[in-house]
């Protein structure tokens, strides 16, 4: 197998260079944003630039990347654009600005939004170029980066400019395109659009011959650029040399065409089009897919084409085709060609009379058509409208071959879409793995086309939205899998050995050399396949390693998977690895095969099963394990070896190679997925279409549902009935009760409910009235019934003032349908989302919600804030394996809830005993829950009837209230109780507490019911089946255990009415769509009533390592920013309280009216200035330190020493101030720079006990979500921007200090980049050096005020900065010394190392 050549990383360009640069002394003469006075606009620099900056250096990346950092685009090109000065150099130039764009991935169309005037022109000119002849005035290359522009434009259909122009190049008038007898058999097909045909022909009369001869230009591009295509094409030989553009245009063509197909609003008309120009045939036949080396990624976009043609759905209506349907149109196909044959065509008589099953396979059809003449083929084809008609007496234009094939194609047997899948394997091979069209390597550029599906706004079918999340989930887990595999088997150091074996000279702790293996079970298949149901093996290692790596390797746990590795080293014993060179040919790799852990098996060669019993122990070293092969790819392995002589890959495994636990879940994941496309995914009705993208984006807001819910109790939501009215601005607020003594909360609203589709019935007075109904709040106060006489008795309530979009947001998580909440930083996200579970708990109580977060911390978050709600804890549910992060003694595990409920029953049967006790009645009635059921209504209720009969007498005209208090027959159990309990001052209130009272009782009685069941089940595992299926009201999870638990839960009959997912944002497209999918419909039909998803797209999305899979198929895309970009309604959570409003400023820009809750303004900690240091944030400049910027190790392991000095500087001089080191976090942009200030925090402070560490030091990625006081970020970078101009990361660095933000950075860098100008733009207002007050000790009183009259000293170099820092240390020293003198007891706590 040949190994891949390395691709070069590419390198950015330093500050330095760029200031050196012709373009960077352009930029600053004419268009740098710093700049005042600019020279006017001049096209000749436009064109100097194109020819002797793009075109000279080949459009060098380096090039075009430093004129799109400088802002040539929105400052220079588009602001001057004008059909006058159009030229050539000017739209490529654009294009080239916008495809860049693209490849940072930074947004594009803005530019044009703010001035669409001139894009209408922008884009014929665009077209005209595309079309043109690629010996004239645009060479191939240009016309490859236009493909790519064009592919751009259709894949952002959201955009309102682009979508505009793109559409009429793929509505229904672009079938002009066809020939005429296959555009009259489409019209026969579906009669309703010979109607629209007829009208736009009508239409086309009308207009003037100029507009005419335009629409017709434009109607007909597509089909003249796949003619374009063709050509360029078949100038392709098979084996002289080819200029590598021609292969990259053709690459780029057919990545057009799949992304044109994979979309319903360009594919519904436009796959005729590409049928009838008979695209595939052409290409299939082509030298460039015979051509090894440079034809295989166009070869893998072919099939990708293939694939998306002949896709299962309905072109015009949109909907999935069922595997009926696809064999139905198959038999049309073949019917239609047989009666054709029957009628015209004699010497197909054979054919014509044979049966379908018997003629549709490629040997069959290539048997029957083969024989015949060109012209006959020809005459075949043009009868079924595939070809015009051959004149008489005339021979056709067509190679045979292309004729054969055309017809062959067209009617073989397919395999189905899902037949394929299933008998696909789950694990890669070394065919996948290091195949870098299919799985790039880290140093992807985004230059090329991959052979890869993408995730962009809208889907074929379920089908289709499953299927290329598969197959990306497939590839990501693939790239981590070969590194894990590189990383191991490079340890292990395999040589050959003298005699031609292998040797291995190193040791790899997830990895072990295989003493032995044997294939010993090989099951039948099921009937109607044809691979095995099971095959199994045994691996025997021998574990002569450390200890703790022996028991690693003896916790192999059942369902771990592991892979089987062979290899045949030719390099001699001692040769050295080299990790710039490929991995394949120095290490002799041959095979890669993926297995699953069954057990380790015990000295009698039996499973050792997973279980609470303590696991025996084997004597010796040598282990072996049981594993479960993937059956598909034996089944492939067995066929390539009987059928074609390849030898056993299964005799020559000599590697087992295991992989960490968490990382490991990925054939679970890919199970899941395929398990949902062998099922029917019933979806909610209201869900289906906004999933794929289609129709009404607001179709599932409340506001729209048909199931909208007039009357809500919003509980204890609201403080009082002034906070009420202040959550509803604009509305009219009528209080069924008029005193204000009793408006007091819980409150029952009634809103004014639309009917139908939206629209209200006007009465005869008009509209005023109408409005004012629909602004008209009926607000009922009610209270909450007495629960019993016990301070613990009493609810628990909210003690949160939620602003108007906070309660907006509540009152559509209580109604059905879909509810997108955006919370900003800071605005209380977590709060909302407890107080929906709360109040749909209440609303309804037989309903089942469950909770989907993406981290573990994030759900533990959401627990605890729950718990101190109103919730009974025995409806909570915790599943996975955070529970135990839970700050809180209770486990909310199953098992946790298991013992809970034991634990439970026994107190709860201990008051049976006392009630029982109090009442005098004899026996046992707390033996079981089933006694106690019968004492509660032999002896509880009949005592409660009679003293309700005796106080509620109706003779009685004045109720005595001593009466409640004198028969009341619970008095001795209730002893124990506040006394006394009944207050005698009216008979309305003493008879409440009684009734509350007995609400007590009772509520003893409801719960041993439920806890009935657990005396019945007697193992812990039906137990915890028990709760999870039928106690738990509110289940929670993570997003990763839901899909690896999938099939489970579904099997258990688990079910829910509603979902709300935190951080949704964070969490992959896929497993946001899983966790809908927990539950098997009801007759058909989901019960999902509301789906809460509360995120914040603004912040860092899902991590994908791969950059490939995270920008070329936007894989990082969830499907929460997914759903924002179609324009689904979203509440955006307006009012942070985290921040001071001067640090909020840095970041409100991304947001809509972010402003400050009142506190932020008034609480003395927001008000007061941060000791020694006079502003609040700061951006410090740190030039080189000792001739060095930032460093690179490793690759993408980026470090700049000056800046982490004096970060950690700047940390110890906080804390001799009197900081506390854990309100201090420490943040940088990289995993390099974290390592390193680690070191030097551990080097210089970390074991002083005056100062201490900070509360973390991590990267800004993983503190997502998390918040502190006082914030140091280091932005590493030197020489380019690097992930930073991600705005989404800026927010979440920005975000996170609460009282002051600390950022050290390179200014002169950072201060030119587009994206980043509007906090930047801020940062850069104050002064660049750190500005300090050293004699003002923390806390001060010293309002946060900045006066900038203080002479104040002022870091003003790097090496100045760490000087005052090395003399703090020094005085830490001393102190500490004296304080050892006056203490030498404290000797231990001294270190040394405080000495610098």
């Amino acid at each position: 197998m040949a190994a891949p050549a390395q691709p070069k990383k590419i390198v950015a360009p330093t500050v330095s260079q760029i200031n050196a640069e012709f373009v960077t002394q352009l930029a600053c003469k004419y268009w740098a944003p710093h700049i005042k006075k600019k020279s006017p606009f001049d096209i000749k620099v436009i064109e100097e630039i194109y020819e002797k900056e793009i075109v000279k250096s080949r459009f060098a990346i380096r090039k075009i990347m430093l004129l799109e950092f400088s802002q040539y685009l929105e400052n220079y090109l588009w602001m001057n654009y004008s059909p006058e000065v159009s030229s050539k150099a000017y739209l490529m130039s654009i294009c080239c600005m916008v495809n860049e764009k693209f490849r940072e991935n930074v947004p594009a169309w803005e530019t044009f939004k703010k001035k669409p005037d001139h894009f209408p022109f922008f884009f014929k000119c665009i077209l005209k170029a595309a079309l043109a002849e690629t010996d004239g005035e645009f060479s191939l290359h240009e016309q490859t980066l236009l493909l790519l522009f064009l592919d751009h434009c259709f894949n952002s259909l959201e955009v309102d400019l682009i979508r505009s122009q793109v559409q009429q190049l793929i509505s229904l008038p672009m079938w002009m395109g066809l020939q005429p007898a296959r555009l009259e058999l489409e019209l026969k097909k579906t009669p309703k659009l010979r109607k629209f045909w007829n009208l736009i022909k009508k239409n086309d009369e009308k207009m003037d011959p100029e507009a005419r001869e335009q629409a017709y230009q434009e109607r007909r591009f597509l089909s003249r650029l796949i003619q374009k295509f063709i050509s360029v094409l078949k100038s392709i030989p098979l084996s002289e040399p080819v200029t590598m553009d021609k292969v990259h245009y053709c690459e780029r063509f057919i990545e057009l065409m799949i992304d044109l197909e994979a979309l319903l609003p360009t594919r519904r008309w436009f796959n005729t089009i590409l049928d009838d120009s008979h695209l595939l045939v052409h290409c299939y036949l082509s030298s460039l897919v015979h051509r090894e080396e440079d034809g295989h990624l166009f070869s893998q976009l072919l099939d990708m084409l293939k694939f998306y043609t002949g896709f299962e759905i309905n072109d015009q209506t949109g909907n999935a085709l069922t595997e009926n349907e696809m064999t139905t149109i198959h038999y049309d196909r073949i019917t239609s060609l047989q009666r054709a044959a029957f009628a015209h065509f004699p010497e197909l008589y054979d054919f014509a009379l044979s049966n379908v099953a018997e003629v549709d396979a490629r040997d069959s059809l290539v048997k029957f058509f083969g024989p015949l003449s060109s012209n006959t083929l020809h005459q075949v084809a043009s009868y079924l409208c595939l070809l015009p008609t051959l004149p008489k007496n005339e021979d056709t234009t067509f190679d045979k071959e292309f004729l054969l094939e055309l017809l062959v194609s067209r009617h073989e047997r397919r395999i189905s879409q899902i037949q394929q899948l299933n008998q696909m394997p789950l694990y890669p091979t070394e065919k996948i793995i290091w195949d870098e069209n299919i799985v790039p390597t880290e140093y992807y550029s985004g230059e090329g086309c991959l052979a890869l599906p993408k995730l962009n706004l809208q889907f074929l079918t379920l089908h289709d939205y499953l299927l290329r999340n598969f197959n990306l989930f497939r590839l990501e887990s693939t790239y981590e899998i070969r590194q894990d595999i590189e990383d191991s088997v490079s340890r292990m150091k395999p040589w050959q050995s003298e005699y031609g074996g292998v040797v291995f000279g190193g040791w790899a702790r997830m990895a072990q050399p295989i003493v032995a293996f044997t294939v010993v079970e090989v099951a039948k298949p099921n009937i109607g396949e044809n691979w095995p149901t099971r095959v199994r093996a045994d691996v025997t290692i021998n574990l002569n390693v450390r200890d703790h790596i022996k028991d690693e390797w003896e916790g192999l746990r059942k369902h771990d998977v592991c892979f089987l590795i062979t290899v045949r080293p030719t390099k001699p014993y001692g040769t050295k690895f080299d990790r710039r060179r490929p991995f394949i040919e120095q290490v002799g790799l041959v095979y890669v095969r993926g297995c699953e852990i069954q057990g380790m098996l015990d000295d009698k060669g039996r499973v050792i099963e997973d279980g609470p019993e303590p696991r025996p122990n084997l004597r010796g070293e040598s282990r072996t394990f049981r594993v479960f092969l993937d059956p598909n790819q034996y089944q492939q392995d067995m066929t390539n070896t009987i059928q074609n002589g390849a030898e056993d890959v299964y005799d020559t495994f000599n590697v087992i190679m295991r992989r960490k636990p968490k990382e490991n879940n990925f054939k679970a994941v890919l199970e899941t997925i395929r398990n949902l496309m062998n099922t029917d995914c019933v979806v909610p009705d209201w869900l289906h279409d906004i999933i794929l993208g289609y129709g009404d984006p607001s179709s599932a807001h409340y506001s729209k549902m048909p199931n909208q819910i007039a009357t809500l109790d919003f509980n204890d939501t609201f403080l009082s009935i002034e906070h009420l009215k202040a959550s509803f601005p604009g509305h009219n607020v009528k209080v069924t009760v008029s005193d204000p003594a009793l408006q007091i909360p819980p409150f029952r609203i009634t809103f004014p409910v639309r009917s139908g589709k939206g629209k209200k019935r006007k009465d005869a007075d008009g509209e005023e009235d109408d409005t004012e109904e629909a602004k008209t709040l009926i607000v009922e106060p009610h209270v909450i019934p007495n629960r019993g006489p016990y301070p613990y008795n009493q609810p628990k309530r909210n003690t949160i003032q939620f602003t108007h979009t906070q309660i907006e947001a509540i009152r559509a998580g209580m109604q059905p349908g879909l509810t997108m909440v955006v919370g900003p930083p800071g605005t209380g996200k977590t709060d909302v989302a407890v107080q929906i579970i709360s109040n749909i708990y209440h609303n309804f109580p037989e309903q089942r919600t469950l909770i989907v977060t993406h981290s573990n911390q994030a759900l533990n978050q959401l627990f605890e804030k729950i718990m101190a709600l109103d919730i009974d804890e025995r409806h909570l549910l915790r599943l996975g394996h955070g529970e135990e992060e839970l700050e809180t003694e209770k486990d909310f595990s199953r098992y946790g809830r298991v013992n809970y409920v034991l634990a439970r029953r026994i107190e709860l049967l201990e008051e049976v005993k006392r009630l029982q006790k109090s009442l005098g009645v004899p026996g046992d009635a707390s033996y079981t829950c089933e006694t106690a059921g019968y004492f509660f209504l032999y002896q509880v209720m009949s005592r409660w009837e009679e003293y309700m009969s005796r106080v509620r007498n109706a003779g009685s005209a004045c109720p005595d209230a001593a009466e409640v208090a004198t028969f009341f027959p619970f008095h001795e159990y209730f002893a124990n109780a506040p006394q006394p309990i009944f207050k005698g001052r009216s008979y309305e209130e003493d008879m409440e507490i009684a009734e509350g009272c007995f609400r007590h009782i009772k509520k003893i009685f409801t719960q041993l019911e439920e806890f009935r069941a657990s005396e019945l089940l007697r193992s812990g595992l039906d137990r915890s089946k028990y709760l999870l299926v039928k106690e738990a009201k509110i289940i929670a999870m993570t997003c990763t255990h839901a899909a690896l638990k999938r099939h489970d839960l579904v099997k258990l009959g688990f079910k829910y009415d509603n979902i709300l997912m935190e951080e949704a944002a964070q969490i992959l497209e896929i497993e946001t769509f899983i966790p809908l999918l927990l539950q098997n419909p009801q007759d058909g039909f989901s019960r999902l009533k509301r789906w809460i998803m509360i995120g914040d797209h603004h912040q860092l999305p899902p991590v994908i390592k791969n950059m490939a899979f995270q920008k070329y198929s936007n894989m990082e895309q969830s499907l929460f920013t997914r759903f924002v970009r179609v324009g689904v309604p979203t509440v955006d959570l307006d009012a942070q309280g985290r921040a001071r409003a001067s640090l909020c400023n840095l970041y409100n820009w991304r947001y809509k009216n972010l402003g400050n809750l009142p506190h932020v303004q008034l609480l003395p900690e927001f008000s007061t200035a941060n000791a020694g240091l006079l502003y609040d944030f700061q951006l410090i400049n740190v030039e080189d330190f000792q001739g060095v910027g930032e460093s690179e190790p490793n690759p993408y392991f980026y470090q700049n020493l000056g800046e982490a000095e004096y970060v950690v500087a700047l940390f110890m001089y906080m804390c001799l101030l009197g900081y506390p080191a854990d309100k201090i976090s420490i943040l940088t942009t990289y995993n390099g720079q974290k390592h390193l200030i680690r070191d030097i925090i551990n080097r210089r402070c970390g074991n002083n006990p005056l100062i201490g560490r900070p509360n973390k030091v991590t990267t800004v990625d993983r503190f997502q979500g998390q918040q502190n006081d006082y914030i140091l970020l280091s932005l590493v970078r030197t020489r380019a921007v690097g992930h930073l101009r991600d705005v989404r990361r800026l927010v979440v660095a920005m975000s996170r200090a609460r009282l002051g933000l600390y950022i050290f950075a390179r200014v002169s860098l950072f201060q030119n980049c587009f994206e980043l100008t509007p906090a930047f733009s801020q940062l850069t207002a104050r002064p660049l050096h750190l500005h300090i007050i050293p004699t003002e000790p923390f806390p001060t009183s010293r309002k946060a005020v900045p006066s900038l009259t203080l002479l104040l000293p002022e870091l003003q170099t790097l090496d100045h900065a760490l000087s005052v820092a090395v003399f703090f240390q020094l005085q830490t020293s001393l102190f500490c010394s004296f304080h050892l003198m006056k203490c030498p007891r404290d000797l231990g706590n001294f270190n040394k190392q405080t000495v610098l």
